[in-house]
């Protein structure tokens, strides 16, 4: 659920059977999100927030209502970049390299750049829009290389650097960026 206020903007209110008290905290979109009792109602949740308004204001830093709408904006044209990109550069290092997936998805994750799962799903981050371009190659060819090996053995650092043999520096360079948008 979502409570539009006029000092937090968008709050995120999520419920959560295991909870027995309400609990505030920062979303990674950097708006206001509580976490309540799943038998919680719209009204009560709403009280909660009144109720603890200057704690917020106190405690929790929060970016302004005009941050998070520009965040919005931001992840928006992202996302369009990326899903005019990020597939049909994964689809081209498969078949260069011989790598066979079953899914492409793209993520806005605040942690990680791509991941690759045991059912050979490829989830690549739309941040990897905002870095340069054999950074992103590189993180592809990471999650590629992660469909012969789950795991950063020796041997899937070897089959990276078959195909990106500066991937050291490329790791190094990409720490400089932060996956989140």
């Amino acid at each position: 659920m979502i409570i539009n206020d006029s000092e937090f903007g968008e709050v995120i209110v999520r419920k959560n059977a295991l909870s027995k008290s309400v609990r505030f905290s920062v979303a990674p979109s950097g708006r206001l999100q509580m976490s309540v009792p799943s038998h919680t109602s719209d009204f009560l949740a709403k009280r909660f927030l009144n109720v603890n308004r200057a704690l917020i204001r106190e405690k929790i830093p929060l970016g302004s209502p005009e941050t998070q709408r520009a965040r919005d904006a931001k992840k928006k044209i992202l996302m369009k970049k990326a899903k005019e990109y990020l597939p049909y550069r994964l689809e081209y290092y498969a078949k260069l390299y011989g790598y066979s997936y079953d899914k492409c998805r793209l993520s806005h994750a605040a942690t990680r750049w791509g991941s690759c799962s045991s059912n050979r799903t490829i989830s690549l981050n739309i941040g990897l829009m905002q870095v340069p371009e054999p950074l992103r190659d590189h993180v592809i060819i990471h999650e590629l290389a992660h469909l012969n090996h789950l795991d950063h053995s020796d041997a899937f650092w070897a089959e990276v650097a078959t195909h990106d043999p500066r991937y050291k520096e490329h790791r190094k360079k990409l720490k400089a960026f932060s996956p989140g948008v």
